[in-house]
């Protein structure tokens, strides 16, 4: 049986969803079994929880280069990545970057969210 994650996982998955909620119409889904943050119907980042591993993925236009350079990240299975999606994976023991994932978070909400909702936003 497989564990959950461990308490600093945990800590960083959920300031993570908290930072993607408090977007403009940003609305918490549960499509898959996993956790998902969408605008307006269409998902902006999964948070997914496989065992004791925590998955965070974003579509990233402009980081993408930078984003799979990091060694805790892969390009985004079923066919996502060919459309800028990177994921980042953490297993127990790791110490997430969560300002870097805020940042993924915030570049993908701007990529998916209508440009009237982006255009509430403070530059980033």
């Amino acid at each position: 049986m497989a564990e959950a994650p461990d308490p600093l996982l945990q800590t960083a998955r959920r300031e993570l969803i908290d930072a993607a909620l408090a977007y403009p119409e940003a609305t918490l889904d549960h499509p898959w079994g996993e956790d998902v943050v969408k605008v307006r119907g269409k998902v902006f980042v999964f948070f997914g929880m496989g065992g004791d591993v925590v998955y965070v993925t974003t579509k990233l236009p402009e980081s993408h280069d930078f984003a799979l350079m990091q060694p805790w990240t892969e390009p985004t299975g079923y066919g996502l990545a060919r459309a800028g999606w990177v994921t980042a994976i953490f297993r127990p023991g790791d110490d997430p970057p969560v300002d870097i994932l805020r940042q993924w978070i915030d570049e993908s909400y701007r990529t998916v969210a209508p440009r009237k909702l982006v255009a509430t936003l403070p530059s980033s």
